[in-house]
C-alpha cells in the first residue's frame, strides 16, 4: 500500500552487463538486493501486454535486477537482451531535455571515488567542488555511462546554502 503523499521511490537504468552493474551498485554504495536477477520475457500474457504497452513490441527479452538504498530507494537494473542493449557513445548530453544525472547521498565523498574507480566507474568533472564549508560534490559515470552525482550534505542543506550565497 502506499503512503500518503509523494515519495521517490525508484530509478530504472539500463546497462549492458547485469552482474557487473549489480557489483557496481553494491560495493560503491552498499546497496542491497531485493531479488535475485531474473530474466523477463513477453511470453506470459499479463507481462507481454505491460511489457509491449511499455516497451513495444520488439522487446522480447530482459534481465532485471532490484537493488534498494539505505532509506528504501530502489534502483532497477535493466540489461535488454532482445534486442540487444548498446553502450551509448555520450550518455552525458545535458542540454537535451531529460534525465541527466540521478543523486547518490554518501558520507565520504574521497572513499566513494575510490570504489567508483576501482569497479569501472569513472569520475567526470575535474575535481571534487566544495559548495561551501562540509559540503562536496563530483559528478561521475557508472561502467555504462549512467551520470550521477555524489552529494555529502543533504538537498536541502545545499539548497539553502546556495540561496544563501546567491542571496548575499
Amino acid at each position: 500500500m502506499a503512503k500518503k503523499g509523494v515519495f521517490f521511490q525508484h530509478v530504472g537504468l539500463s546497462v549492458t552487463d547485469l552482474k557487473l552493474a549489480i557489483n557496481f551498485y553494491k560495493n560503491v554504495f552498499g546497496l542491497k538486493e531485493l531479488v535475485m536477477p531474473n530474466k523477463s520475457y513477453c511470453s506470459e500474457e499479463m507481462n507481454k501486454k505491460r511489457r509491449e504497452d511499455i516497451f513495444g513490441n520488439k522487446m522480447k527479452e530482459v534481465k532485471i535486477a532490484n537493488l534498494v538504498t539505505d532509506d528504501g530507494i530502489g534502483i532497477e537494473l535493466l540489461e535488454f537482451k532482445k534486442p540487444k542493449a548498446v553502450l551509448r557513445k555520450n550518455n552525458f548530453e545535458y542540454w537535451k531535455s531529460g534525465i541527466f544525472h540521478i543523486c547518490f547521498n554518501v558520507e565520504n565523498l574521497e572513499r566513494t571515488i575510490e570504489k567508483i574507480k576501482s569497479n569501472k566507474g569513472k569520475i567526470i568533472t575535474t575535481k571534487v567542488w566544495e559548495l561551501f564549508p562540509e559540503c562536496k560534490l563530483a559528478y561521475c559515470q557508472d561502467p555504462f555511462g549512467n551520470v550521477f552525482e555524489i552529494l555529502n550534505c543533504s538537498y536541502a542543506e545545499q539548497v539553502a546554502q546556495e540561496m544563501n550565497h546567491v542571496s548575499s
